[in-house]
Formats: structure tokens, C-alpha cells, sequence
């Protein structure tokens, strides 16, 4: 379930298809609807207002036009919900792979929009979750990798055994309040420089 509470801005030059898509939300029970009919400093204007989502509806879009918003929706993470009448494969797919979570093709009407924005907002939120897990698997890969070469350039440098070299960089690590990727990173570093990267 939606909260009422968010903030919702709608992108339309079609003032009288903007009140559509404000109508459905509204009655939906959400008061904070703002609508922009001006294209002109847009990126600035959602900035100012920091919207919870973004509704945008394109009657007829142009390449152009859809090139600027998807660039623009590129920039700002937040669900953005898309209505057009006309589309095609590439459009949409563009649209999709610039984050739009919501992209619906002729389907402009007024007890559709709180289901299609709900949606938005579910996709945008699980979209968010597995960038977050593959961020941080990334980061764990990267840290692994960190952590062997460091413990190989401990191994190396002071004859310890692999479990002693493990131990130290914990330790160094829990000493500093650091994470041991982090200690191991610095460690490969201060190695490639005194080695002139050798290590």
C-alpha cells in the first residue's frame, strides 16, 4: 500500500491530460500533486521540489523530447511512472533501461493511475534492492581480492603463514575502526609504491 503522504509531481505540456492524471491521484487520496506543464529548466525544478515519484505523460512523444526526459530521469532516482499514447520496441526500451519503472502505452485513465503508480513505485523499490545486493557483492568480491594481495605481500615480507597474515590485517583492522578491505587496500598501495607496484 502507497502512502497518501508522498509527493508527487506530473510532467505533462497537456494541461487537460495532466488534470487526468492529478484527478486519479487525488482521488486516490494523495494531496501532495504538483503538475509542471513547462519543459524549460526541468532538471533544476525537480531538484527544488524533490518529488517522492514523477508521473510523466507524453501524448505524441518525439525522439528528442524522450532522449531529454529519459536523460533527465537518468540523473534523479526516484520512480517515474511514463504514459504515452504511440511507442515503439526501441522507445520503450530505452525508457526502461533509463529507469523508468512504469511505461504504459495508451492507457490514459483517471482509475488507472493509482494501480500503475503502486506499481512504479514496487518495480523502482525492487530495482533499488538488487542494486544495493550487487553493489555490495561488488564490493565484497573486490575486498576478497584486496585482502589475498595483501596477505601475500605480508607472507612475502615477513615470512608469516597465510592465517597469520589473515590475523593481522583483522586486527590491524579492528584496532583503526576500519573495514579489512580497507587496510588491505592501503596496504597493496603502500606495497606498489615502495615497490614501484612489484609487490
Amino acid at each position: 500500500m502507497v502512502s497518501p503522504d508522498l509527493s508527487i509531481l506530473i510532467l505533462d505540456e497537456n494541461r487537460i491530460r495532466a488534470s487526468i492524471i492529478e484527478d486519479g491521484l487525488r482521488e486516490a487520496g494523495h494531496a501532495d500533486v504538483t503538475v509542471i506543464t513547462q519543459m524549460n529548466g526541468l532538471l533544476r525544478r525537480i531538484t527544488e521540489l524533490s518529488p517522492d515519484v514523477i508521473v510523466i505523460d507524453l501524448e505524441n512523444p518525439n525522439r528528442d523530447q524522450l532522449e531529454h526526459l529519459l536523460q533527465m530521469s537518468r540523473a534523479i532516482e526516484k520512480p517515474i511512472a511514463m504514459f504515452v499514447d504511440q511507442s515503439d520496441t526501441e522507445m520503450m526500451e530505452a525508457a526502461i533501461g533509463a529507469g523508468v519503472s512504469a511505461y504504459v502505452v495508451d492507457g490514459l485513465r483517471k482509475d488507472r493511475v493509482k494501480s500503475i503508480l503502486d506499481m512504479a513505485i514496487a518495480r523502482f523499490n525492487a530495482y533499488s534492492r538488487l542494486k544495493l545486493e550487487l553493489e555490495d557483492t561488488k564490493m565484497a568480491l573486490e575486498d576478497r581480492k584486496a585482502v589475498d594481495r595483501a596477505k601475500s605481500i605480508l607472507m612475502k615480507s615477513r615470512g608469516l603463514s597465510e592465517d597469520e597474515a589473515h590475523h593481522l590485517l583483522r586486527r590491524t583492522a579492528m584496532q583503526q575502526s576500519r573495514r579489512m578491505g580497507d587496510v588491505a587496500r592501503a596496504l597493496v598501495d603502500s606495497a606498489g609504491l615502495l615497490l614501484g607496484g612489484k609487490e
